[in-house]
């Protein structure tokens, strides 16, 4: 049995595992099934603290892996595709098949982004296509870039992009948008947005392979119409929104109506000896070093809360 089980790979469960295994809690992590999380799926990273020029996501993430393994993680591979969190040792099952026990739970199974499911974006992920625009702004100064999307999620990430880009243009595939009022109107007094309806995305275009290939625009089609055109643009941003990985804890955990789970006190949940970190738990900032943060936090808390666990024990028992 485990003292600490740690969910995910990424940045939060990363740092979790760094600062429990020297807690000398021996924590097991198990990997997910997108080793490394959403920076592994991400080119520059020139804001995370330590890299004057910047480093490559799945660089990024193969130092905190080693850094953890330094310190004795056990990395186990796997899905987690059920939970029992109704006594202890709380039970976690892997592909429904491999049983781990454990006293402690970090639940870091981070968020994934929504996307449309062409070829196309994924194949240009990174190189001009991304999902952050807080992330990946900054590397579209002065250029023309495609916001996807007709919610809050759009309006803002628009709206961010113009601190950056020459134009930013929103295309929406309905001619009413749902974003709240307030942000609406926001993105439509910016000067630098403009705006596609009734439009949605058929292909992202590109050119060159390898770390060499880049966007160059996008295939449209109105859906009113039928037909299709092409546009230029440098950079697309799919703003359709995120979904957190929790679905092996709905109805155990108390969460948002969007599946967020809520924590209080720091990184604790609505049961007791259960963590959760990073983008999980986190709709608001969702950055590589604010779940690196959240990981730290959590780590710390399962630690205090074993202590005092096993404190009460050894009271309780020589009472």
């Amino acid at each position: 049995m485990h003292k600490v089980l740690i969910l995910g790979s990424g940045a939060a469960g990363l740092t979790a595992a760094i600062y429990a295994a020297r807690a000398n809690l021996k924590p097991a992590l198990i990997n997910g099934t997108q080793r490394g999380g959403q920076l592994t799926i991400t080119t520059d990273v020139e804001n995370y603290p330590g890299f004057r020029h910047g480093i490559m996501g799945p660089a990024l993430m193969e130092e905190m892996e080693a850094q953890a393994k330094r310190f004795g993680t056990e990395f186990i591979e796997g899905t987690v595709t059920k939970v029992d969190l109704s006594k202890s040792p709380f039970k976690v099952w892997i592909e429904d098949e491999r049983i781990e026990e454990t006293e402690s739970l970090i639940i870091a199974t981070g968020a994934s982004a929504k996307l449309l499911g062409i070829p196309s974006e994924g194949a240009f992920m990174g190189f001009g296509v991304s999902a952050c625009a807080t992330c990946d702004g900054f590397f579209f100064k002065e250029q023309e870039i495609l916001v996807i999307g007709g919610g809050d999620t759009a309006m803002e990430e628009a709206t961010y992009l113009t601190k950056f880009a020459s134009k930013v243009t929103i295309v929406h595939r309905r001619g009413e948008f749902r974003a709240s009022k307030i942000m609406f109107e926001r993105a439509q007094r910016n000067p630098k947005i403009a705006w596609i309806t009734n439009a949605e995305l058929l292909e992202v275009l590109g050119e060159g392979d390898g770390l060499g290939k880049k966007v160059v625009g996008a295939l449209l089609r109105d859906t009113v119409t039928g037909e299709t055109r092409k546009v230029h643009a440098t950079g697309v941003f799919l703003a359709i929104g995120h979904q957190p990985n929790s679905k092996p804890f709905a109805g155990l955990l108390d969460m948002d109506e969007t599946g967020y789970i809520k924590t209080h006190d720091g990184t604790k949940t609505s049961v007791e000896g259960v963590f959760a970190a990073g983008d999980v738990q986190d709709k608001i900032y969702r950055q590589a070093i604010t779940a690196a943060g959240s990981g730290c936090m959590a780590a710390i808390d399962a630690e205090r809360w074993l202590e005092a666990k096993h404190h009460a024990e050894a009271v309780h028992g020589g009472a």
